[in-house]
């Protein structure tokens, strides 16, 4: 990249958060919003700079710790009472560690080790956070898809990946409905739904695959 380019770059990234604090002063100084735009301004001009030299890997961290820090001013900010931020952490700290990673550890492994960190790290916090809502259930239901797809594409097993993902959208729906509003009994409607995806596998898939 040449030098113009970045000292356009970094010279115009200034001239904006300048001009954004002056701004932010004189019209609304009970209120600190250029702090996000600021973030913006920050991150961009890096990131051009790191993607012509390659790299992607000292973005993401750098980037991630931008954002992060960013989310913890805006947390104390506007809700001390409830520290939302820390909700964040997982998702941020993935990135830069999946970029470390992608090309030294196998991405089975690395579905498997980072879903159990993922699972771990969200109990505690619905534990120690919130612990009369089983919130986690959610993050749980989501992150088990990457070992879960990871591991059946590999093997391009997909009818066996539509029975355990089938039996994963089950467990979930019934664990939100008895968790969630146990008088009503409604999660017979998504499950009868979901029974298809595997029927149907098996009998234009699966079964074809044996004749075959």
């Amino acid at each position: 990249m040449k030098k113009i380019d970045v000292a356009f770059l970094l010279t115009g990234s200034i001239m904006t958060i300048i001009f954004l604090v002056i701004v932010n002063l004189l019209t609304s100084k009970e209120h600190v919003w250029f702090i996000y735009p600021t973030a913006f301004m920050l991150i961009f001009p890096f990131g051009l700079y790191c993607f012509k030299m390659k790299k992607q890997t000292f973005f993401s961290v750098i980037s991630s710790a931008i954002i992060f820090f960013l989310l913890v001013i805006e947390n104390i900010r506007s809700t001390p009472e409830h520290p939302w931020a820390l909700y964040t952490i997982i998702p941020l700290v993935y990135w830069p560690m999946l970029m470390i990673l992608r090309r030294k550890v196998k991405p089975l492994r690395i579905a498997i080790i980072g879903s159990g960190i993922f699972i771990l790290y969200y109990c505690l916090l619905n534990l120690l956070v919130s612990p009369y809502t089983p919130w986690v259930i959610f993050p749980v239901f989501a992150i088990l898809w990457w070992p879960l797809s990871v591991y059946h594409a590999r093997r391009k097993s997909y009818f066996s990946f539509s029975l355990q993902g089938a039996t994963l959208l089950c467990a979930f729906f019934i664990m939100v409905n008895v968790f969630y509003s146990p008088s009503t009994i409604w999660a017979i409607y998504p499950i009868f739904t979901i029974l298809w995806w595997p029927l149907s596998m098996y009998y234009f898939v699966y079964k074809r695959n044996i004749k075959s």
